[in-house]
This record gives structure tokens, sequence and C-alpha cells, in this order.
């Protein structure tokens, strides 16, 4: 490995022939049909569709919420196609940090008290306080949800993401639900940990304006990759042109 890059390149996940299917007969739908990829250490991977084109069943699969129908899917060379409810609870609780388009906070508690949830689990986390200070919340710690923001929330729910030190970071409409002033300070923050903690970090998205921050962009349609460019200059969150 070259002292230019920090990150080693075995891949974190591998992936060939990935199918997912839904029902059966003239029912049956495949939402997935046949990606291959590979995702290192380190990279920022935006995956760019329209609804229906299997990003978010890529994202459940990749992340141990749903299991393939075929095809393989490993991660660090566990076979995580294969692996049972138990081995998904724990690859879920100790590997993989996820953001949704919506919060889903819990409102009676604090900020603090939220990223605590995932701390007080996790193998081996970061505190709180230093999960919320990587979001720029350090200030709005004993804050409750309904005195934050749309965005305060969100760095709230990446900070809960990011605090148990995840080697994955699955992020599906980060901003979806924010205006864009908002949620370029959520990009921001993603943006931060990618940089600073070295997490694989995969954004899907319809807005192909965020393709300029990925490192790869992959382009999903009918369930199949159809386009895979990179980038050799990743643009700052704050330079994207909405």
């Amino acid at each position: 490995m070259s002292s230019a890059d920090p990150f080693p390149t075995d891949p974190v996940f591998h992936v060939r022939d990935l199918t997912k299917v839904y029902g059966d007969g003239s029912a049956e739908v495949r939402a997935l049909d046949g990606v291959d990829l590979d995702c290192n250490r380190g990279e920022f991977v935006v995956v760019l569709g329209a609804s229906g084109s299997g990003k978010s069943t890529l994202l459940n699969l990749l992340g141990g919420l749903d299991t393939p129908t075929t095809g393989v899917l490993h991660y660090h060379g566990w076979d995580l196609g294969g692996a049972d409810e138990s081995g998904l609870t724990r690859y879920r609780r100790d590997a993989v940090g996820f953001v949704f388009q919506f919060y889903n906070l819990i409102p009676s508690l604090t900020a603090r008290e939220n990223v605590a949830l995932i701390t007080e689990i996790a193998a081996d986390p970061m505190t709180p306080e230093e999960a919320l200070e990587l979001v720029g919340l350090g200030a709005r710690m004993d804050h409750f949800p309904a005195q934050l923001s749309g965005g305060e929330q969100q760095r709230v729910a990446i900070a809960r993401a990011i605090a148990k030190r995840p080697s994955v970071l699955l992020c599906d409409e980060p901003t979806g639900a924010l205006d864009v002033r908002t949620g370029i300070t959520v990009l921001e923050a993603v943006e931060r940990i990618n940089r600073d903690l070295g997490t694989l970090t995969l954004v899907i998205t319809h807005n192909a304006v965020m393709a300029g921050m990925a490192d790869r962009v992959l382009t999903l349609s009918d369930g199949r990759i159809t386009g895979e460019t990179r980038n050799d200059v990743r643009l700052p969150a704050r330079d994207l042109v909405w």
C-alpha cells in the first residue's frame, strides 16, 4: 500500500451476480437482477437511480436487512448472503451504520441520550459527546428533537449511526426531507465521517447533484448497474451546484 493511499484495498463488499426476487409467477418482481460490485474501505460511493430502480433493495442487502435470492454477497470474506438471523443481527449491530430519510429519534430523549442508545450496546464505541462533536452539534447535545431543526435532527441520526465506529455507513436519501442549504450541512457531516474515520460510505439517491462528491458513481436501472463513473477530484459538499 503506497503512502498516498491511506486505506487498504481489499474489498469490504464483494458482490457477484446478486439477485433479489419478490413474489412468484405472474407477480414476480426482480428488484435486483445480476449486480456485480466491489467496495473498499474509505470509498465514498453514490448510487443513483429513479424510484423502483433497485437502490433501496441493494442497500437493504448490503446492510443485512434482507437476504439475496441468489448470488455472492461477501463482507470482508464472510458470506453475508448465507448468514443466519443471529449473524445478521451481530453484523447490523457492530459493522453497519444506517441513515435514513427520516430521523427516527426518540422525542423524549436528548440528542446525547439518543446517541447513547447505541453506545451502550456497541463493542467499541466512541462517546456520545465525541460523535456529536464530529457532526458539529457539540453545543446542542442536551436539546430534545423538538428543539432542533430538521438538519440538526438528521445530524443527530448520523452521530447515532457512527458512534459504534461502523466500517460501513449506508445512507438512504439522507437529504430527502431537507431544503438545499440544510441538506448541504448534512452532507458535510457525512463527508467528514468518510474522510476522518475511513468509513466506507454509500449514499443512495435520485439526486444526481450528489454525484460530484463521490469517488465513484453507480447508476441503477431495472435492478441492474447500467453505468459506473469515477471522479478524479471529489467536490466538497458546499461546492455542489443544486
